[in-house]
């Protein structure tokens, strides 16, 4: 019996699916990713904000190639090849392609010491606040566990609105602060069409800010049809995705 995740769109689409196009070519980074998770659009658009050359390679989470699994015994997206090593962990790439590309532009990190300590402090936010109380909407049947989850995801986007500058987090430069909540950013018109979520009702401020940072050209250009996202979220709405993510979740684990 086939699995319930199984037969997820296999490619990206619209603009994602003209990025893809552009970077099949072989390069000394290979970018082994899946169109269709935030975590790996995390890593994709540091790549396309600081145009590092990279070959892309779609993995499909249930027919990994087996040099995807040698390389990484995870199995999870995204990961690179570089150099002969591999790597993964989305934001711990973010953070490989910083120093291993220090001539590319943007910096994706501020230089000034304290500010990327700071800068640290909300992206770890992002990870350990937003990301899980997002999942745990989508993911919980009972209304009032719902209720209690948006409140913990209005309570964390609050709090994170309220250190922005505008447009951006750190003023007129995007930042990896940026980048690791864009992905959910892109993805809450599934959590505003079938959990309640409206953006206004954070704040004035996280409105604001997510309809500029969804219109970032990196993340336009890293972006599939919405109809697909609501495709795959379905499995969790209903909350029988197989996913790792999905799992953590229903078992009550930190996401892996």
């Amino acid at each position: 019996m086939s699995m319930p995740d199984e037969h997820i769109h296999p490619c990206a689409t619209e603009r994602a699916a003209q990025t893809v196009a552009e970077h099949q070519q072989p390069q000394e980074l290979v970018f082994w990713s899946g169109w269709f998770c935030p975590f790996v659009q995390r890593t994709w658009i540091s790549l396309e904000e600081k145009g590092i050359p990279y070959q892309y390679k779609e993995v499909n989470p249930y027919k990994k190639e087996q040099h995807f699994l040698d390389i990484n015994p995870k199995g999870l997206v995204p990961a690179i090849e570089y150099q002969g090593r591999a790597l993964y962990e989305s934001l711990i790439l973010c953070e490989f392609l910083e120093d291993a590309f220090p001539s590319s532009n943007p910096k994706m990190l501020p230089r000034n010491p304290a500010e990327r300590a700071y800068a640290r402090i909300w992206i770890d936010h992002v990870a350990k606040s937003c990301v899980p109380s997002f999942f745990r909407l989508v993911q919980f049947q009972e209304p009032e566990r719902q209720d209690a989850a948006r409140d913990e995801l209005y309570t964390a986007l609050r709090a994170f609105a309220g250190k922005v500058k505008g447009p951006y987090f750190f003023g007129d430069e995007f930042t990896m602060v940026d980048a690791a909540i864009a992905p959910w950013i892109v993805r809450d018109h599934v959590i505003g069409e079938f959990r309640g979520y409206k953006r206004a009702e954070v704040s004035k401020e996280w409105a604001e800010y997510a309809g500029i940072v969804e219109k970032r050209e990196s993340i336009a250009k890293t972006t599939s049809a919405k109809e697909h996202y609501t495709e795959i979220y379905g499995r969790y709405l209903h909350n029988e995705s197989q996913s790792e993510v999905a799992k953590a979740v229903r078992s009550g684990r930190g996401l892996p």
